[in-house]
């Protein structure tokens, strides 16, 4: 039976940046709504820190202690390094290629910075963050932290001008480091040259691509830098054409077909169990640094 091409719902592009904290100038691309929660579950919420040089300095940049329970961040390092610790003693610095998966749970404080040595040195900083919903059963676990090194992410090679980096999931039989609580694919993927690229996905599940150099095609027509390309969930296959010197990060995963009630860092299923986490927060539940 020939697979079916999954079609694009929406696209969302911004060239306008903001500051969190002083250390990450962001696009951002996700934030979570009524209108396309059920089209990007289990992802909640995507920050782009686009190619960015920052001075060297003797005090790092970046965003002090602050709480978060109910879901995950997830932060990959494409240039510079980023310095993290939280209240649950997880803790550490990714370099480029590097990934920091941080599993909130019931609740963390944590705080995130330029390295020492980044900061000393300065240069090109380029990160994304992403939160990964915790389905409701998951949402108190334990925090977690996983510090997945560039060296441990298998690559996948799609043609002899595109590779494919495995960081969640599986492709083609080749597993990525990550550990996760529900079906989650998480690839980056790079062109040399312009290359035409078709990838095989579940029928059902979410799917978004986030360009972050260059541009596509599809269909004729074009998407650009800082584009996030949200896809239909039925069909099972999506076809691009990328330029050259291309890169994009691709999020694919199952559903979570729950209540979701954003506030703030607190991510749950019912505004009761929001106030709770305010409450505890402020009681010092979560921990301290």
């Amino acid at each position: 039976m020939k697979s079916k091409n999954k079609v694009i719902k929406y696209v969302f592009r911004s060239e306008e940046k903001h500051w969190v904290g002083d250390g990450f100038h962001v696009h951002g691309l996700l934030r979570p709504s009524e209108e396309i929660n059920k089209s990007i579950s289990p992802f909640i919420l995507m920050d782009y820190a686009s190619p960015k040089e920052f001075s060297k300095t003797n005090t790092p940049k970046g965003v002090g202690q602050h709480p978060h329970r109910g879901f995950e961040t997830v932060t990959f390092a494409y240039q510079g390094e980023i310095e993290h610790r939280d209240s649950s003693g997880g803790g550490g610095v990714i370099k480029s290629g590097d990934v920091q998966w941080m599993t909130a749970g019931k609740g963390v404080i944590h705080d995130e910075f330029h390295s020492k040595e980044f900061s000393k040195s300065g240069g090109i900083f380029e990160m994304v963050q992403l939160w990964v919903n915790l389905p409701a059963k998951d949402k108190m676990s334990d925090p977690k932290y996983q510090e997945i090194q560039n060296k441990d992410i298998p690559n996948v090679e799609l043609s002899d001008k595109s590779n494919m980096r495995i960081i969640a999931g599986e492709y083609v039989s080749t597993k990525g480091p990550s550990s996760t609580f529900t079906p989650i694919n998480i690839f980056d993927i790079s062109s040399s040259s312009a290359d035409n690229l078709s990838l095989n996905l579940e029928e059902g599940t979410n799917t978004i691509l986030l360009i972050l150099k260059g541009e596509i095609k599809i269909d004729n027509n074009e998407f650009k830098e800082q584009s996030v390309i949200i896809y239909e969930q039925d069909g099972e296959k999506i076809n691009f054409t990328t330029s050259s010197d291309f890169k994009a990060l691709l999020l694919n995963g199952e559903p979570i077909n729950e209540p979701i009630v954003a506030h703030g860092p607190f991510v749950m299923n019912t505004k009761e169990e929001i106030n709770q986490a305010i409450i505890d927060y402020q009681n010092g539940k979560m921990g301290t640094l």
